[in-house]
């Protein structure tokens, strides 16, 4: 119960703070809107309902990924710049409790995407997205908001040590929509990247939201999506206690 507590408590905290910031807060609420505009732009000209619809799903997770990637790269590197990292790490709450609530909160400002978008498609662009599976669509949402907050929970911990930790959570950000099928259709990529897509849980994540708004039975996606967030989450805190052990041994948390 203490541990739950903590991780409400942080995350409400951490979306308060974001909330009051220009970068994760305002912009995180405008950019949504500017990828699903670009998304449905471009899909119109096919003419093809279908892959209008697909699209429309796959720009809303498209937000939720972009609220965390680049974020997340450089959240520690904030702390850091603040003088709070220190702290952070010297509290005798264990560091991944606190880390995790940062990356949780990024997902959950970008869960204002994925209903912003839908909206915008309808109210705009006129495209009927109907949930034929509304509690699967539900779950499959929250899975994948907490999957891509265990995926920026490893970016987290792994770029703490780089100065240019920003360049690299951006680097990440278009690989990644189109190795998981957020808009591209898996079977039409190389064969060569589809066992790098299965080993990323967002496209789970996705396959499972896109297969509840069809109507097709989203649970197996969601189990799958589930496991393999549960492994970054394991190697995560593995890395996170390799690297607070080093830098308590070589005096090398602040980089200076």
């Amino acid at each position: 119960m203490s541990v739950a507590r903590l991780l409400v408590v942080g995350t409400w905290l951490q979306l308060k703070m974001r909330a009051r910031s220009a970068f994760d807060g305002v912009l995180a609420l405008v950019y949504p809107l500017f990828f699903a505009t670009t998304v449905f732009l471009m899909f119109r000209q096919g003419g093809e309902s279908g892959a209008l619809v697909g699209a429309a799903v796959g720009a809303s997770v498209m937000g939720v990924w972009s609220a965390v990637s680049t974020t997340a790269s450089t959240s520690l590197q904030s702390e850091r710049r603040q003088g709070t990292l220190e702290l952070l790490v010297a509290s005798p709450t264990h560091f991944p409790l606190i880390v995790v609530p940062i990356t949780l909160s990024m997902a959950i400002i970008g869960l204002w995407s994925l209903v912003t978008t839908l909206l915008w498609g309808r109210l705009v662009f006129g495209i009927d997205v109907r949930i034929d599976d509304p509690a699967g669509f539900v779950a499959a949402a929250l899975v994948t908001v907490l999957a891509i907050a265990l995926v920026g929970y490893l970016l987290a911990v792994s770029a703490v040590r780089y100065r240019g930790a920003w360049a690299f959570g951006t680097a990440l950000e278009l690989p990644v929509w189109l190795i998981c099928g957020f808009l591209v259709p898996l079977g039409q990529l190389p064969s060569w990247v589809r066992p790098i897509s299965w080993l990323l849980p967002p496209t789970w994540g996705v396959s499972a939201v896109k297969h509840a708004a069809e109507g097709s039975s989203p649970w197996l996606d969601i189990t799958v999506c589930v496991a393999v967030a549960a492994c970054y989450a394991v190697l995560a805190t593995a890395v996170c206690t390799r690297l607070l052990r080093s830098a308590r041994a070589a005096a090398t948390l602040s980089l200076t």
